[in-house]
C-alpha cells in the first residue's frame, strides 16, 4: 500500500513539473508574461493622433514631432551628471528628483526623463547618447495647432498621472492623454492603438535583436480623423468681439443640435498648452483665479437667465391654460402686492397683451403669468412641481448630455425646494415671484439657454447639442440624432415666437435689426450679486441675449452673456446679431454695431472689486473706450478675419 502511495505521490509531482513545462513552452509568450519578463525589453511605437477639422473642412489640429528622453532606474550606469544636465537643460536637483519619483514608481519599467524635446535639442543630445547607459530617446508626435482660437473646445494633451495609469492598464509612465476639450471626449478615437516591439537581452543586459524574430511585434495604428461642427470663422468672430470683456456664447443649429460657437471669454492660445512649457502655462492660467482663463463659462457659468427666461413662462401659460394671448395685465412700473411692490419694472405702455409682454420685456405681465400657473393648484408645491416639470423638459436643470466632459446643471427649483426652505403648506407663488422674470432660485448655463431658444425655434423639440459631427469610419452616438420632446403643445408656441419677432420690430432689441434676416429674440439684464466680506452686494448687472434666425426654417440659436454688461442690448444684444448676421450671410452690413462693440471694453467692471471703488447699480456707468493702439489691432484682427 505505501508502495502504491509512493508512486502516486510521484506520478501526481511528475505531472506537476509536466504541466508546468509545457505551460513554460507554449504560454509563456502571452502578453502578461512578455511584459513582466526582466529579460525583455519593451519598446512602444506611438501612432499619431488623428487630425481635427472643422465642419468647412479647415484643419484645426494635427501634429508635430517630439522626443522624449526616456531612461530605466535600474539600468542607469554611472555617468558625468552635470555634462548630461546641460545637455538637457536642467539642474542637477531637476536630475536628482526625476530620477527618484521614476525609481519610485518602478525601477525595471522606461519613465520620461525630459519630455518633448525640440529638434535642436534632440540634435545636440543624440550625438552623446552612447555616453548615458540605460537613457534611449523615443519618438512621439505632439499636437499642433493651426489656429490660435477654440481653445476650451478643442482642449489639449497631458501627460498621464498615476491615478490613470492604474485605472487604465493602456497608459504607462509617459504616455500622452487628452486632458480638456475634444481631446478627452474623444481620446479613445483620437489617440489610435500604440504599437509594441519586445527586444531580448542577454544576462549582461545587451540587446540581442528582437525577441522570437518579432512574432510578437505589433504595429501602430493611427488615430483617427475627426470633423467637429464648430464653424472656426464664426468661433474667430466671436472670440474677437469677446475681447475686452467676460462671459460666455453658444450658437447652435435648431435643426440638429450641432454646436456651431462656444466661445468662453477670456481664453487663450492652445498653442501655449504644447511643448516644454506647457506646464508652465498651465500653472499660469490656473493661478489666474480672476480672468479664469481656463473656466469656460459657456458650459460651466451659472447665471440668473433673466428676461429670456419669460418667454418659457409665456409657454408654460398657455399650456396651462391659465392665460390667453389676449389677456392684459397692468404695469404701474412693476408688480404690486396690495401696496408692497414685488419687482421693479421699466417705462413702457400698459396694459400689455403677451406679444406686448415680451417685446416690452414688462415684469409685471410675466408676474401675473407666474402666479396663475402656480396658483391653479390647490396646494402651491403641487402647483410648483408642474412648473418645473415643464422647464426642465427643455433641457434647464439638468446635465444636456453633450459629449465634452464639464459642465454644470443649472438650477431649476421645484416645491421640494421650498418646501425644505419655508416649511410645507407655508409659502405662496409670492415668496418666489422673481422666478417669474429669470431671477431668484433660477440659474443656467449658456448652453442650456442655447438650447432652450433651439428648441423654441423647433417648435417643441430639440436635439442633444454636441461637438462631433463625424468620426472617420464610425457613425455617431444615436443619442445626438434623437429629438427630444417638450411639454408644450406645438401650438401653444407661434404666439411665442412672433412675440419674439417683436422684440426686434418694436420692442427692446429695434434698434439691433440686421437687413434681410428676420431675427427672433429676447433681451436680458442680470441682477448680480456676490458676497464681499461676508456682505451680500450688488455689482453691475449682467447682459444677456437669446435670438434664433430666419423666423421660419431657423438655421442658428444663440445665447450671449456679458458679464457687468449693463442691460440686454447695449452688449450681449450686439453681439448676438452680429453672430447671427456672420454666419448666415457670411458678410456684415451692421458695422456700426461692430465697430461699437471693438471700441468700447469692460475692463473697468472687473477691475472694481479689487480696486477699491464703491460698488453698486451702475446700470448707467460711463462707457471705458479702448486706446487708438488696442483698437487698431482689433481693427487689423477683423481684417484678416475677413479676408
Amino acid at each position: 500500500m505505501r508502495q502504491v502511495l509512493l508512486f502516486i505521490i510521484i506520478g501526481i509531482t511528475g505531472a506537476t513539473f509536466i504541466g508546468r513545462l509545457f505551460y513554460l513552452q507554449i504560454y509563456s509568450t502571452g502578453d502578461q508574461n512578455l511584459y513582466d519578463d526582466n529579460a525583455i525589453r519593451k519598446v512602444y511605437d506611438y501612432p499619431k493622433r488623428g487630425f481635427v477639422y472643422d465642419r468647412n473642412g479647415n484643419l484645426l489640429v494635427d501634429n508635430q514631432p517630439s522626443y522624449d528622453v526616456m531612461f530605466i532606474p535600474r539600468e542607469v550606469k554611472p555617468l558625468d551628471t552635470l555634462d548630461f544636465c546641460k545637455l538637457l537643460k536642467i539642474t542637477k536637483e531637476d536630475f536628482i528628483k526625476i530620477y527618484n519619483k521614476a525609481y519610485h514608481y518602478s525601477p525595471r519599467l522606461p519613465s520620461v526623463f525630459i519630455p518633448q524635446l525640440t529638434k535642436e535639442d534632440y540634435a545636440a543630445l543624440q550625438e552623446k547618447m552612447r555616453k548615458f547607459e540605460g537613457f534611449y530617446i523615443q519618438k512621439r508626435s505632439l499636437r499642433h495647432y493651426q489656429t490660435t482660437i477654440g481653445a476650451n473646445v478643442l482642449g489639449d494633451i497631458g501627460e498621464v498621472n498615476n491615478a490613470i495609469i492604474e485605472k487604465n492598464p493602456y497608459y504607462n509612465m509617459g504616455d500622452l492623454i487628452g486632458k480638456q476639450g475634444i481631446e478627452i471626449s474623444y481620446e479613445e478615437v483620437l489617440r489610435g492603438v500604440k504599437g509594441i516591439k519586445f527586444i531580448q537581452k542577454d544576462r549582461f543586459n545587451r540587446d540581442l535583436g528582437p525577441y522570437k524574430n518579432g512574432i510578437y511585434d505589433t504595429l501602430p495604428k493611427q488615430g483617427k480623423d475627426i470633423t467637429i461642427t464648430i464653424d472656426a470663422k464664426l468661433q474667430e468672430y466671436g472670440e474677437l468681439l469677446m475681447q475686452h470683456k467676460r462671459g460666455g456664447i453658444v450658437a447652435i443649429d435648431p435643426s440638429s443640435g450641432e454646436i456651431l460657437a462656444m466661445v468662453t471669454a477670456p481664453s487663450y492660445n492652445p498653442n501655449l498648452l504644447v511643448g516644454r512649457d506647457r506646464s508652465k502655462n498651465f500653472t499660469k492660467l490656473y493661478n489666474d483665479t480672476i480672468a479664469k482663463p481656463l473656466f469656460d463659462r459657456g458650459l460651466k457659468a451659472q447665471y440668473p437667465p433673466g428676461s429670456p427666461f419669460k418667454v418659457l413662462n409665456a409657454l408654460i401659460g398657455l399650456q396651462e391654460k391659465v392665460v390667453t394671448t389676449e389677456d392684459k395685465f397692468s404695469c404701474r412700473m412693476g408688480y404690486y402686492l396690495g401696496s408692497r411692490r414685488l419687482t421693479g419694472c421699466h417705462s413702457h405702455s400698459s396694459p400689455l397683451s403677451m406679444n406686448d409682454g415680451i417685446a416690452q420685456s414688462c415684469n409685471a405681465y410675466f408676474a401675473n403669468v407666474y402666479r396663475r400657473i402656480i396658483d391653479k393648484y390647490d396646494k402651491a408645491d403641487e402647483g410648483m412641481d408642474v412648473w418645473s416639470n415643464h422647464v426642465k423638459s427643455f433641457g434647464l436643470g439638468n446635465y444636456l448630455g453633450y459629449d465634452l466632459k464639464i459642465g454644470n446643471k443649472g438650477n431649476i427649483p421645484d416645491g421640494a425646494f421650498y418646501d425644505k426652505w419655508y416649511g410645507e403648506n407655508r409659502w405662496s407663488s409670492t415668496y418666489n415671484i422673481s422666478n417669474s422674470i429669470g431671477q431668484g432660485e433660477v440659474e443656467a448655463t449658456p448652453i442650456q439657454l442655447a438650447n432652450m431658444i433651439a428648441a423654441i425655434a423647433n417648435r417643441g423639440y430639440y436635439y442633444t447639442p454636441h461637438i462631433i459631427k463625424s468620426i472617420e469610419g464610425e457613425a455617431i452616438d444615436e443619442n445626438f440624432t434623437t429629438p427630444k420632446y417638450t411639454t408644450i403643445d406645438k401650438e401653444n408656441f407661434e404666439p411665442v415666437i412672433h412675440g419674439m419677432f417683436d422684440v426686434y420690430n418694436k420692442g427692446t432689441a429695434s434698434t439691433l435689426q440686421v437687413p434681410g434676416i428676420e431675427i427672433c429674440g429676447k433681451t436680458g439684464t442680470a441682477e448680480n450679486f456676490i458676497k464681499i466680506d461676508g456682505v451680500t452686494t450688488q455689482l453691475t448687472d449682467h447682459s444677456i441675449f437669446v435670438a434664433f434666425a430666419p423666423k421660419d426654417n431657423p438655421k442658428i440659436a444663440i445665447a450671449v452673456f456679458v458679464e457687468n454688461g449693463y442691460w440686454g442690448s447695449r452688449f450681449a444684444g450686439k453681439i448676438a446679431s452680429l453672430l447671427i448676421e456672420k454666419y448666415i450671410k457670411g458678410a456684415i452690413t451692421r458695422t456700426d454695431l461692430e465697430d461699437w462693440i471693438l471700441r468700447y471694453s469692460l475692463d473697468h467692471e472687473y477691475e472694481k472689486p479689487y480696486s477699491g471703488e464703491p460698488f453698486g447699480i451702475n446700470r448707467n456707468s460711463t462707457l471705458e473706450v479702448v486706446d487708438d493702439i488696442e483698437y487698431n489691432r482689433l481693427k487689423e484682427q477683423l481684417k484678416h478675419l475677413s479676408s
